[in-house]
Formats: C-alpha cells, structure tokens, sequence
C-alpha cells in the first residue's frame, strides 16, 4: 500500500507538472503509450501473454471509456481545486461502488452500509460547501471522476471473473491509448513532449501502473477492510504535499468533511467484512 499511495501523490503533483503544456487528453496518450509497453514487456518476460484474452472484449472497452473519463476529470480537477480536496471527493468512490452495486453487479447491500453512505455523502457536503455560493467546475470535476472510478471498479469485479491482471492491465492500455489519440488528436493538434515534460509524463505513465499493481497485490494478502483504511493515509499526505509545494493550506471545512468521507468508507468497508 506504500507503493500505491506513493505512486498516487506523485501522479498528482506531475499531473500540474505537465498541465500548461499537454491537456489532459495527451497525458493519457502519452501515459497509455508507456504503459502499453511495459505491459506487453513484462507479459512476454513472464510468459503471460498468452492470458490476454478476447472474448470480454466488449465488457473492458466499456470499463476503459469509464475509466478514460474518470482520470480526464481527475486531471483536471488537479489544476482546479487545491490537491486535498481533489483526494478527499476522490475517496467517496466506495460509497458509490456500495450504492451501484445492487444495479450492476446484484449484491446485496445491508441497511447499516448506506448508513455509511449517508455519512460520507454528509462528508462531501462539507467539503463542497454548495451553500457557500455554488460549487465550482474542479470540485464537479473531482466528484465527478470518483463516480466514473466507482463504475470502473465495478466493472474490474466483474471482469476478475473471467480474466487475470496480465489481460485486464493490457486491455487498460491499450484501450486507452486508442481513446487518447482520438481525443487529443480531434483537433489535428497534439503537443510532443518537450524536455521539460517527458520525465513528468514518463513518471505519469510508470506511477499509474504501479498504483494497480500495488493496490491488486495488497488485496490479494490481505481483505479490503484491512487494506483500504490504509489508503487513507493519501489524503494527509497529500495535504502536506500541496502545503509544501504549492503554499495551500488546508481549510478546516475540508478537514472535517473528510474525516466524514473517511469514516462512511472505512465503516462500510468494515460492515462489507461482517
């Protein structure tokens, strides 16, 4: 779990790295494009390749355009809204997985767990402050990108029922990289890396699949209840990053409501476990 929250923080701070000289459309072209070759590398280096698989081919291009949007929103919202804020809407994701997946996978979901639910959402009201005079596009943006990551873990759960990591990480790439040059080359216009942007984006590219892995590899030692709560520990982390490196403190509205986010997912995790 260290390896996912460090992949993550620094996801974020070369995410604004790179956002005046590539839109977020050439970050996951770019990021895509990396990650299709260290996949395919590391596939044939372990003899996997072979456990790349067609038949649910339909299933990941639908989990990849969810998720493809979900990371766009994500970026976007990093150079919007200050990063604390970015992660805090981002942890509400569970709470959507919990309220999604009656409809999408047919799980069963107890009355005490939408009790959780109500008490992240509670968080997220706090955080977005709406009846301070609106909520502004980077914090539609963020929630936004944790309901897009809700339906594309959804989507993950289904799909481990046919298909191993090797598949599902090829199929991300690939997908992906093709959603990236149709979106960021609709205008004819795509922005090569320069030398000061290439290391960023490499950085992007290495952190984004390292994040899966490492998260994958922990859920698999141990249950998520256990794991997730660990997760957690991104968000004061990323609020000393963005201290340190951008001068943005924390507002205590945001504090709160996240400790509210937290407690609804690590409550839910927790009931999800009995």
């Amino acid at each position: 779990m260290i390896g996912s929250i460090v992949s993550f923080t620094l996801m974020a701070v070369a995410g604004r790295a790179v956002s005046e000289v590539h839109d977020t459309f050439e970050i996951m072209l770019y990021r895509s494009m990396l990650g299709v070759v260290l996949v395919t590398a590391g596939a044939i280096a372990a003899g996997r390749l072979g456990d790349v698989r067609l038949a649910r081919l339909g299933l990941h291009t639908i989990r990849n355009m969810t998720h493809f949007a979900g990371q766009n929103l994500w970026f976007m919202a990093l150079t919007a809204i200050p990063l604390a804020q970015v992660f805090a809407l981002e942890f509400t994701a569970p709470l959507w997985v919990l309220l999604l997946a009656p409809l999408l996978l047919g799980e069963r979901v107890r009355a005490a767990q939408y009790g959780a639910a109500i008490l992240g959402f509670a968080g997220v009201l706090v955080v977005a402050q709406p009846w301070s005079g609106g909520i502004s596009a980077g914090l539609a943006w963020a929630g936004m990108a944790a309901f897009f990551f809700a339906v594309t873990n959804l989507l993950t759960r289904r799909l481990t029922r046919t298909d191993g990591l090797v598949s599902i990480l090829f199929w991300l790439t690939s997908i992906q990289l093709v959603l990236g040059l149709v979106c960021a080359g609709y205008d004819g216009d795509i922005a090569a890396p320069t030398a000061q942007t290439w290391p960023w984006l490499a950085g992007i590219g290495a952190a984004g699949l390292c994040a899966h892995l490492c998260l994958t590899r922990a859920l698999s030692l141990a249950p998520a209840s256990t794991v997730m709560p660990v997760d957690f520990v991104r968000l004061p982390v990323i609020a000393a990053v963005g201290a340190l490196l951008y001068g943005e403190s924390l507002d205590p509205a945001v504090a709160l409501g996240a400790a509210l986010i937290v407690a609804g997912s690590w409550a839910n995790l927790r009931l999800a476990r009995g």
